[in-house]
């Protein structure tokens, strides 16, 4: 099988990994691997936003996150202007910043209309402190604590009651105060085809109130003066390919509305959550955002006017669509071992710190040879990560060109659930993070220091060395 290279250089020997058309705006299942600005140069490296790989790497260290600011943008735009063009009531997109929260990450996605969906009371810090609207952030949890309850009260956000533990602290901390304006977070009990850890649309879920106590939810809440109850909201997981699943949801969530009428709560909200997967593969087939947005919308209308009920606003919360392919990780290549017959071993300067997905949901990736992209792909290798863990494997049998210690390796689709997890084990620094546009790279993420990793370690005196 012969392909072509971006280049024009021919390869007999493996499939390579073609870039995005950076013209071509359109996410759809066919997308590439690498960010809409990515092309490869006259010295034959990977650009991406107009900025060198390697010579990011050079300023900033790797491993190193590189983030396209266009390709956040264009998503953002697409969740948007496809609400606007099939639903026909109100809309609003909010990002799920579990996926990635940063001040630069909330200011950019929210520059450009979005809410921001936030899971603990430092996601909502950030967002507050990147300057986003307190009316557009929600406050998701299955078990929020007392602080972050009370610090989302005096912040005047929207909290998602996922429990009747929520329902009754927020009665508490609402007492002689405005009413607290909440939205009721449901199980549909609607299974979808993704990894077990990130289903929570199935009835055996730690998320949300049951099917059966819907009664007695909305009964407590339309006699609670305390709580400004303006919608429901459900979701029912995370990388899903399947569109029946999510208009089965929408059909439902209607059918609440019509059920929370009976005891007289005015709920004008419906939040259908998020979950459109991406492209980690060139096997992997997700519906676009287009695709995805206009059935869920038809299903609501159709069913409303069923109904005989007025079309709710209508909210959607993707995270991982909106920002995974916008990122790749530079690192730096160094040791390689050669086993015989059974394996070839090409070790980084991150690994599982950086990205834990591998090792916890055994997730796929596809790299490439920044500082060489056209060469013939000859080698299958082994990525693996600097860590003392033999499950610190990044990607296994990786369809590389031939590369030497120094030469620069980039992940793809590395922006969601990355930086997020990220965590200092062998204490390991955490990366920085730049993004790029226009040829311009600008620091989101400075890198942490050795001094940072004790900052707050605590040495009893007893436990000082006597010199």
């Amino acid at each position: 099988m012969v392909s072509t290279h971006p280049s024009g250089v021919q390869d007999s020997a493996h499939k390579y990994l073609p870039l995005f058309n950076s013209k071509n705006f359109d996410l759809s299942p066919n997308q590439q691997l690498l960010p809409l600005t990515a092309k490869v140069n006259s010295q034959d490296c990977l650009e991406i936003g107009g900025c060198d790989v390697k010579t990011l790497v050079e300023q900033f260290g790797s491993p190193l996150y590189i983030l396209d600011e266009e390709t956040v943008r264009t998503a953002c735009r697409q969740y948007r202007d496809s609400l606007k063009r099939y639903y026909k009531g109100e809309s609003q997109v909010l990002y799920a910043s579990k996926a990635w929260s940063c001040l630069a990450v909330c200011a950019l996605v929210a520059s450009e209309g979005l809410g921001i969906d936030v899971a603990s009371g430092g996601e909502l810090y950030t967002a507050l402190t990147a300057g986003v609207n307190p009316e557009l952030i929600y406050l998701h949890g299955n078990n929020k604590s007392r602080e972050e309850l009370r610090y989302a009260i005096e912040s005047g956000i929207t909290i998602m009651a996922d429990n009747w533990h929520d329902l009754q602290q927020i009665v508490e901390l609402a007492q002689g105060q405005q009413p607290v304006r909440i939205m009721l977070r449901l199980t549909p009990g609607i299974d979808c085809h993704t990894h077990e850890y990130i289903r929570t649309g199935h009835l055996d879920s730690k998320f949300g109130f049951d099917p059966g106590d819907l009664d007695e939810v909305f009964a407590f809440v339309s006699k609670q003066t305390a709580l400004n109850c303006i919608g429901v909201h459900a979701h029912i997981g995370s990388q899903i390919f399947e569109l029946q699943p999510h208009r089965d949801l929408a059909a439902l969530m209607v059918q609440w509305l019509t059920d929370s009428a009976k005891y007289g709560l005015k709920i004008t909200n419906l939040n259908v959550g998020g979950g459109l997967g991406i492209t980690y593969t060139e096997s992997d087939d997700p519906p676009s955002i287009e695709e995805w947005v206009k059935p869920i919308c038809q299903v609501i209308e159709e069913t409303c006017t069923k109904e005989n009920l007025p079309l709710p606003k209508l909210l959607c919360e993707p995270g991982r669509s909106l920002i995974g392919t916008a990122c790749v990780t530079a690192y730096t290549i160094g040791s390689q071992k050669e086993i015989p017959g059974i394996r070839t071993y090409i070790a980084v300067d991150g690994g599982m710190s950086d990205n834990p997905r591998p090792i916890t949901y055994q997730s796929v990736y596809r790299a490439a040879i920044a500082n060489q992209m056209s060469q013939p792909l000859t080698q299958t290798v082994t990525i693996a990560g600097k860590h003392c863990e033999s499950g610190d494997i990044l990607i296994k049998n990786a369809q590389l060109s031939k590369s030497k210690p120094g030469d620069i390796l980039v992940v793809m689709a590395t922006g969601a659930y990355n930086y997020s997890m990220a965590s200092n084990y062998n204490r390991l620094t955490r990366s920085a993070a730049v993004i790029v546009a226009n040829g311009e790279a600008n620091l989101i993420l400075r890198r942490e220091t050795y001094q940072d990793l004790v900052r707050q370690d605590c040495l009893p005196e007893r436990l000082i060395q006597k010199s």
